[in-house]
């Protein structure tokens, strides 16, 4: 007789709750949505929240992806109490250093006969598996190795000489209903004989969930609802190891516009790393989650509000608010938030939360001077309004430091300008010139050359002397001093810029017409 496992699970006096993402690349954007659900009913409880990583697919295993999770939970602030990197009561907190935990609990269900070996070879399965689907039987193992020795199987055909696997051996009465929190009472299809243990001596996913959450002392197990139709095997699992089960919470699934599951192969909103390439907050994304399976905050007056914190809806949080219905991952609905987010922030924050995009775009170092950092701040008040990513900076930033015989015409820009491009340049450099820049203006003290006194020299030179509308008058000065189409405020730019780079502009547009 094998050596027994211990079925006395970590005493929990407050709720144990658990992530558990396979580091198989890029982390998916559902670990994200199941940590926040997790923890916001972990802090509210006064429970704790585990990060467990199940490495037990070692086909699909990706070594950097690990660090990815770390990195991506951390950015968005859904941090946990134990886990890989930070130790824990229970550790190890990656499966594929507990290996010896599981073989003692797979030992016991083979002794007592609740497990068998199978040898079957993968072309046998296969081939198994075709012939169902075209009679139409229902799909699953035809226990063609239970009951036999290796012996007696090897005598049959489709026998591999690898080490076997170990597969549960369902009865007929396994338990096919079980109590969710979202969901009530729930019916799920009866399994097949699952594997618990493969040949290369990991434990598959069904096996390993069980243990480890008993041993963990989980008290919560909140996963996606594609895990409904396993739950039957895991509850099966608690009943033959003689363990508690934990209570259920089967989150909805995020789908496509669709309906369609979202994966990573074909929607890359599917790739956590990807929302903060594309210059998303966190605070947006973390709100975005939320709201994609749970209500807005109702004020007291009764109206909706969908900006919120993490605090505010870990407080309030209740498993029945949650809804089942599989939601659409919206990405105009996260700009939007995201758009919120950033015009909230204050200046400093915000103006600090473009240097890594900057410098990405090699449009600043990774040790910008006093004097660049002064000048972003300024030019980041003009742009804070307008843009949705922070991504979106990089364009409108680059000209306020790029040398003024550097700056590029683009072919959009160049393109709209009109027959009196020249003349208005040609005012323009004649109403700036006669402007005071004593001082240093927007980034010290006093100075003619500001944005007021700079619109006013304008509009007296080109809107009356020219008599061109407003609204056509400065298109050639925005192409000249910032290169695009699309510009912040002009005005104000030209005081950011100063004097000598704005006249240098403008004459450098108008000697190429």
């Amino acid at each position: 007789m094998s050596e027994q496992p211990t079925s006395a699970a970590p005493e929990a006096s407050s709720p144990r709750l658990r992530v558990a993402p396979s580091p198989t690349g890029d982390p998916h954007v559902g670990t994200a949505y199941m940590s926040l659900f997790n923890l916001a009913f972990a802090r509210q409880q006064g429970g704790r929240f585990l990060l467990r990583i199940e490495d037990t697919d070692r086909a699909r295993f990706q070594a950097d992806s690990e660090q990815q999770v770390y990195d991506t939970l951390h950015w968005l602030g859904l941090t946990w109490d134990e886990g890989p990197d930070v130790g824990g009561p229970f550790a190890p907190y990656r499966q594929s250093e507990r290996l010896d935990t599981y073989r003692p609990y797979v030992e016991r269900l083979l002794d007592e006969g609740k497990a068998y070996y199978c040898y079957c070879s993968g072309e046998r399965l296969t081939q198994m598996r075709e012939m169902q689907q075209k009679t139409k039987q229902p799909t699953g193992y035809d226990r063609l190795c239970h009951g036999k020795t290796r012996e007696e199987r090897a005598e049959l055909p489709g026998f591999s000489e690898k080490d076997p696997v170990v597969r549960m051996f369902i009865p007929d009465d396994a338990p096919l209903t079980f109590e969710d929190l979202i969901r009530g009472t729930v019916s799920a299809p009866r399994p097949d004989d699952q594997v618990i243990l493969k040949a290369d001596g990991f434990p598959t996913y069904h096996m390993a969930v069980v243990v480890d959450d008993h041993e963990m002392g989980i008290t919560h197990v909140v996963r996606g609802e594609e895990w409904i139709s396993s739950t039957p095997k895991h509850i099966l699992l608690y009943q033959w190891l003689g363990l508690e089960p934990p209570k259920f919470a089967h989150m909805p699934l995020l789908r496509n516009a669709d309906k369609s599951k979202i994966s990573k192969r074909k929607n890359p909103a599917a790739r956590l790393t990807w929302f903060r390439e594309e210059g998303y907050l966190p605070e947006a994304l973390v709100n975005f989650l939320a709201l994609l399976a749970y209500p807005p905050v109702i004020e007291e007056d009764g109206t909706e509000r969908e900006v919120f914190t993490f605090r505010e809806f870990s407080e309030g949080f209740d498993w029945k608010k949650v809804n089942p219905v599989g939601p659409i991952f919206d990405l105009k609905k996260l700009d939007w938030l995201n758009g919120v987010y950033i015009r909230e922030l204050d200046l400093g924050d915000f103006t600090s939360r473009l240097l890594p995009f900057l410098e990405r775009d090699e449009i600043l170092s990774g040790n910008p001077s006093l004097g660049e950092l002064g000048r972003l701040k300024a030019v980041a008040e003009l742009i804070q309004t307008r843009i949705a990513h922070l991504n979106e900076a990089s364009a409108l930033v680059r000209p306020f430091f790029v040398a003024d015989d550097a700056l590029e015409i683009a072919d959009d820009a160049r393109g709209q300008l009109k027959e009196d491009a020249g003349q208005v340049l040609d005012a323009a450099l004649a109403a700036l010139g006669d402007i005071d820049d004593h001082g240093t203006g927007v980034l010290g003290t006093d100075s003619g050359w500001n944005a007021g006194a700079i619109e006013a020299a304008l509009r007296e030179s080109i809107v009356e002397g020219l008599g061109i509308k407003p609204k056509f008058a400065f298109g050639p000065l925005r192409t000249a001093v910032s290169g695009q189409r699309i510009s912040p405020p002009l005005f104000e730019s030209m005081e950011i810029l100063g004097k000598t780079s704005t006249l240098s502009r403008l004459r450098g547009l108008r000697d190429s017409l």
